[in-house]
This record gives structure tokens, C-alpha cells and sequence, in this order.
């Protein structure tokens, strides 16, 4: 099972980064897929989650409005599409896939996991 993430780097505050999640060594069309992060000194939190149709999504408070989730089940990726960053949304991004999971929105629901991107807002 691998979870790949890429597209985190430095973005001046305002600034969109899209990050990408390539996953392989599991059916990804029968899992959901979420996005958490991970700030220093801080715990992981939930950002944003997808069901395994794409056709239901979570948001976090902090980034709803501001941050799109998708997935394309062919290609097997997910997507984070992240606009208007602040500096609070500095952390590293992690990806994660599960099967059941009753709130999407709990770090321990998610089976496998993605070793993560750096996120930098900052001027």
C-alpha cells in the first residue's frame, strides 16, 4: 500500500497551492480518502474528507470556502485544492484512506497513510 503526496511548498499569504495524493496497492474506488495536517507543536486535524464516490464531502471549519477536495477514481488520486492561504494553514499534509469510518473526520478511522507534504504560507 503506498500513499504518495506532492504539490506543498511556499506560498505567500492569498497564494493557491494544489496538493495531489497518488495512491496504489489497494482498491481505491471502495475507499474513502481525507486530508489531515499537522502544524509543529500541534496535533494532527482533519481538513477535509471525501466518500468513496466523491460524491459527499467534509470540510473543516478553518478551511471551509477556501479548500476544495476531490478524487479521480481512474486515475486513483485525490486532490486538495487550497486557495486564499493563510499562514495558519502552514503545516504538513498528510493523506489518508479507510473504509469505515463513522465520522470522516477522526485521524483514527483511517487505515493507511501518506508521509506527508510541507505546506508554507508566508511572505
Amino acid at each position: 500500500v503506498q500513499l504518495v503526496e506532492s504539490g506543498g511548498g511556499l506560498v505567500q499569504p492569498g497564494g493557491s497551492l494544489r496538493l495531489s495524493c497518488a495512491a496504489s496497492g489497494f482498491p481505491f474506488s471502495n475507499y474513502a480518502m481525507g486530508w489531515f495536517r499537522q502544524a509543529p507543536g500541534k496535533e494532527r486535524e482533519f481538513v477535509a474528507a471525501v466518500t468513496w464516490k466523491g460524491t459527499t464531502k467534509y470540510y473543516a471549519d478553518s478551511v471551509s470556502g477556501r479548500f476544495t477536495i476531490s478524487r479521480g477514481n481512474v486515475a486513483n488520486t485525490m486532490y486538495l485544492q487550497m486557495n486564499n492561504l493563510k499562514p495558519e494553514d502552514t503545516a504538513i499534509y498528510y493523506c489518508a484512506a479507510g473504509t469505515i469510518l463513522p465520522t470522516m473526520r477522526r485521524a483514527d478511522e483511517y487505515d493507511y497513510w501518506g508521509q506527508g507534504t510541507q505546506v508554507t504560507v508566508s511572505s
